[in-house]
C-alpha cells in the first residue's frame, strides 16, 4: 500500500509539499497540488486521518456524555451541539450512562486515552469531585449549573423557571398539586431544586402526588394519566410536552391545568403552557466553549410561554 512517501518519489516534491496538499494548506503552488491530486488519485490514495490526527493532537471528535438518547429533552440539547460541531468539522460521539457511574468513569478514561478532544456533560451520575483529575486531558463542559466548583458550564436556570411555573398555577387557584419527575432512585440535583421549590411555592405540598420514573414520553403519560386520576390533584407541572399532551388528551371532564416543558409542536398544537429552557441554543454554548476554550459559566435564559 502507497504512503505519503511514495508520492513523493512519484512527484519528486517534498514530503512536507504531499503533507500540505494533503492538508488543504493554503501556501502550495497550483500546479503542484494538482500533479499531487491526480497522482493521489491514480494511486487511489486515502489519508490515514488517525495517525494525523495523532501527529496533531486532536481526534476532531468530541464525547457527549448523557443518560440515554432518543429522548425529548436530550434530542434538543444534541441538535444544538451537533450543528455547531458540524459547522467547525467535528464528530460528536454519544457516551449514554443510563445513569450507571462506572459505565460514567470508563468514558472518562476513554478520554483520558485522547480519544476525544473534550467532553460535554448534559447530566453527570457522578458528584463532581470525580471529574477532577480528568480536567487535564481537555476541556470539559457541563450543561447545569455547578456554582462551588471552578469548572465550565452553560445552563438554564432551573430556580426561576420553576418558580414563574409553580406561581402561575397558584395564581390560576391550584390547591393541590401534581408533578411527574425522573428517577426516583439516586435523585437528581434538578428533582430535588423542583421539590424544594413546590413546598416553598405550594406549603404541605403532598409527595405523594409525584409521578416518578417519568422519562416525559407519551408511553409515560398514559401511565402518569392513571396515577393522576386517583390522586386529587388540580394542576400537574410536567416534565415534558408529550406527557403532558397526553394528560390533557386523556382527561374528559375537569381537566387539572397542565404545565409542560421545552415548547415542542404539540404544546403548540394543543395550547397549554409550556417552559422553553432554549435547549438547542444550551447545546450550540456548550460546544463554543469548549471550541474557543472559554473559561465562563453561561446562564442561558428561559420563556414561560404561557397560553
Amino acid at each position: 500500500m502507497e504512503n505519503i512517501r511514495d508520492i513523493a518519489k512519484i512527484t519528486g516534491y517534498s514530503v512536507s509539499t504531499i503533507s500540505r496538499v494533503i492538508n488543504n494548506h493554503p501556501y502550495v503552488d497550483e500546479k503542484k497540488r494538482e500533479k499531487i491530486l491526480a497522482v493521489m488519485k491514480e494511486l487511489n490514495y486515502v489519508p490515514n486521518r488517525s495517525a494525523q490526527n495523532l501527529s496533531y493532537g486532536k481526534t476532531k471528535n468530541i464525547g457527549v456524555i448523557l443518560p440515554f438518547i432518543n429522548h425529548p429533552y436530550y434530542d434538543q440539547m444534541l441538535s444544538g451541539i451537533m450543528q455547531a460541531a458540524f459547522t467547525h468539522r467535528y464528530r460528536v460521539s454519544l457516551l449514554p450512562t443510563n445513569y450507571d457511574r462506572e459505565l460514567e468513569k470508563n468514558y472518562l478514561d476513554e478520554f483520558a486515552m485522547k480519544t476525544y478532544d473534550g467532553l460535554i456533560v448534559t447530566t453527570k451520575s457522578n458528584p463532581i469531585h470525580v471529574f477532577k483529575d480528568y480536567h487535564r486531558y481537555g476541556p470539559i463542559i457541563f450543561c447545569e449549573n455547578i456554582p462551588d466548583e471552578p469548572v465550565n458550564c452553560v445552563y438554564y436556570n432551573l430556580e426561576n423557571s420553576l418558580r414563574e411555573a409553580f406561581r402561575y398555577l397558584k395564581n390560576h387557584g391550584v390547591k393541590h398539586l401534581g408533578m411527574t419527575l425522573g428517577r426516583s432512585k439516586n435523585i437528581s440535583h434538578n428533582s430535588k431544586v423542583t421539590l424544594q421549590i413546590a413546598e416553598e411555592i405550594f406549603p404541605g405540598f403532598d409527595r405523594q402526588n409525584i409521578f416518578w420514573d417519568c422519562c416525559a414520553h407519551d408511553q409515560d403519560g398514559q401511565k402518569a394519566v392513571e396515577f393522576f386520576k386517583q390522586r386529587t390533584v388540580d394542576g400537574i407541572l410536567t416534565n415534558g410536552d408529550e406527557v403532558a399532551a397526553v394528560l390533557l388528551t386523556q382527561y374528559h371532564e375537569n381537566p387539572p391545568l397542565v404545565i409542560g416543558r421545552e415548547n415542542l409542536l404539540i404544546s403548540q398544537l394543543l395550547g397549554f403552557s409550556s417552559i422553553d429552557h432554549h435547549l438547542a441554543k444550551v447545546g450550540q454554548s456548550a460546544f463554543e466553549a469548549f471550541f474557543y476554550h472559554k473559561q465562563e459559566k453561561l446562564c442561558i435564559p428561559h420563556t414561560f410561554i404561557q397560553r
